[in-house]
């Protein structure tokens, strides 16, 4: 299975029950808004916050390359009254009609890209698709290997349906020298004596600072400022930062 892929099938079904938080849509309003619009949100998923975003009647867009949370956002939408535009697409092959002056993601999910290949395609993809003088924000983080207490635990929630869903740690694999992390994950449905089981490798791709800059820059974006988690200047060795990004 590509890593495009992971949120597809019971991963899609099971995300929203399961989901422990979703992120606060302040931010995101304040940066489009500070931008300037049109947003395009990518790696919208199932909605958050871009469904909030839209409430506020902002004029932000999502791409997602999973169809089934694309299904899933806009189910969510319309039972709000909420229009939403969204496109099927990969971050790594983007390829839209408009051209936008805020680009962000919503969370680190350019590390689900699974080398630097796909990295500097999506760069350059953002870079292709930032109006003149538009903004791209990109949060990226360094995984932390799994607790081994942690491996195996099953984390337990019931379905609108009375189903019994589960999501475990099975098996987690860290390679140092080319910044991944693959950690195997069973997604389980249960109910009326039935039930679904299904392993699914989560990969995660990291960068360094310098070497995530430097793909920025081949791919045409120069970076005009790198934050920590708490919105100051990143420190040193960070590994929780946003980059704010323009076309050079």
């Amino acid at each position: 299975m590509h890593p495009a892929d992971f949120y597809t099938g019971i991963v899609a079904d099971l995300y929203g029950p399961l989901k422990r938080f979703s992120p606060d849509p302040e931010p995101y309003a304040a940066f489009v808004r500070e931008a300037g619009g049109p947003g395009l949100e990518l790696g919208c998923g199932d909605g958050d916050p871009l469904i909030e975003l839209r409430r506020r009647g902002l004029d932000v867009e999502g791409v997602d390359s999973s169809a089934d949370m694309l299904a899933r956002c806009r189910s969510r939408a319309a039972e709000e009254g909420i229009d939403v535009l969204v496109h099927h697409q990969r971050m790594e092959a983007l390829d839209l009609p408009r051209r936008y002056g805020a680009v962000f993601l919503a969370g680190p999910t350019f590390t689900l890209l699974p080398d630097d290949g796909a990295a500097l395609a999506a760069l350059r993809g953002v870079r292709a698709h930032l109006a003149q003088g538009g903004t791209a924000l990109m949060p990226l983080f360094v995984p932390e290997p799994t607790p081994a207490g942690q491996i195996g635990r099953v984390r337990v929630t019931t379905a609108d349906d009375g189903a019994e869903l589960r999501v475990s740690v099975v098996s987690e694999e860290r390679d140092e020298a080319a910044r991944t992390q693959v950690t195997t994950l069973r997604y389980e449905r249960h109910r009326g004596g039935e039930g679904t089981v299904e392993d699914r490798p989560w990969l995660v791709h990291w960068y360094t600072r310098e070497g995530f800059e430097a793909l920025a820059g081949a791919a045409g974006l120069r970076a005009v400022s790198v934050t920590g988690a708490d919105g100051g200047p990143a420190a040193d060795g960070a590994t929780d930062v946003r980059f704010r990004f323009r076309a050079t």
